[in-house]
């Protein structure tokens, strides 16, 4: 549902915020950020690893606090002027390309084009013909400054999606506002424990590289469609959210499987 124009964001009284639509409406927005930040969390998890152990927890939570407040400010800047966003500022029409780039478009598809590397990277590191124990921390560790601009830029891209749903939900600031801190403190609870179970359950590890490599086809469509990008005159479509979570379903449960399948092999073979 593309959010409407025109009308500024309010801030309401307070009597009005804690209304019963009012809240229920806050519902909804924190569901939909602890939703769409279900990626955001995953790769958080998985560049923080990045850094010294001993820095992790304080980069999640350093980069994370800072991508809240930036994504207020963003949320402030979208509110008063979607339309800079939206509007496509580059037009290409010939019978091999044709495409409307806007701002919105340009950022989802430099997002997923960056994560769609950084998955492919990791999974060559992975398979390396190298000793497994000296990859056993993954790439040589990175400096914490840039770990945390990493998140923070991540972040800021991942958010577009919920803060356009959110604007076309409500035309309230402070409900928004609050949304968005609500679902970024849930955001850094649940980052330690994603990274200390991916940490004790290497295997996870694969899985999640495939998770994130599938994030960043789903952006790029998504911004393909976002640019009305098509080639010979046939244009992409969007990945829709209920496949891109029924995939991330069946990984989970191909993994499963194949783990307890696979302890049961090697307790058929000890037992021989």
């Amino acid at each position: 549902m593309p959010p409407a124009r025109g009308r500024p964001a309010t801030l309401l009284l307070p009597m009005d915020f804690f209304s019963i639509n009012n809240l229920l409406t806050l519902l909804m927005l924190t569901l939909l950020q602890a939703v769409l930040g279900f990626d955001n969390l995953l790769y958080i998890s998985m560049e923080s690893k990045r850094v010294a152990e001993h820095e992790r927890q304080r980069v999640r939570r350093l980069g994370i606090s800072i991508a809240i407040i930036l994504r207020i400010a963003l949320l402030f800047v979208l509110t008063e002027a979607i339309e800079l966003f939206q509007d496509p500022f580059v037009h290409v029409d010939t019978a091999a390309l044709r495409v409307a780039m806007s701002g919105h478009a340009l950022i989802v598809l430099l997002g997923g084009g960056f994560i769609l590397y950084t998955a492919v990277k990791e999974i060559v590191h992975m398979l390396a013909p190298a000793d497994v124990s000296a990859h056993a921390d993954g790439p040589a560790p990175v400096s914490v400054a840039r770990a945390v601009f990493l998140i923070v830029l991540m972040n800021l891209v991942f958010s577009f999606d919920s803060i356009l749903g959110a604007i076309a939900l409500t035309k309230n600031f402070a409900t928004m506002a609050v949304a968005v801190v609500i679902s970024g403190l849930l955001m850094i609870w649940l980052a330690d424990r994603v990274s200390r179970f991916l940490q004790k359950n290497r295997l996870y590890e694969v899985l999640g590289l495939f998770v994130l490599l599938l994030v960043g086809v789903m952006l790029l469509s998504e911004g393909g469609h976002l640019a009305h990008l098509a080639f010979f005159g046939h244009g992409i479509e969007p990945m829709a959210k209920s496949t891109f979570y029924f995939v991330i379903a069946i990984l989970v449960l191909v993994d499963v499987v194949q783990g307890k399948y696979q302890k049961k092999l090697l307790a058929q073979k000890a037992s021989e």
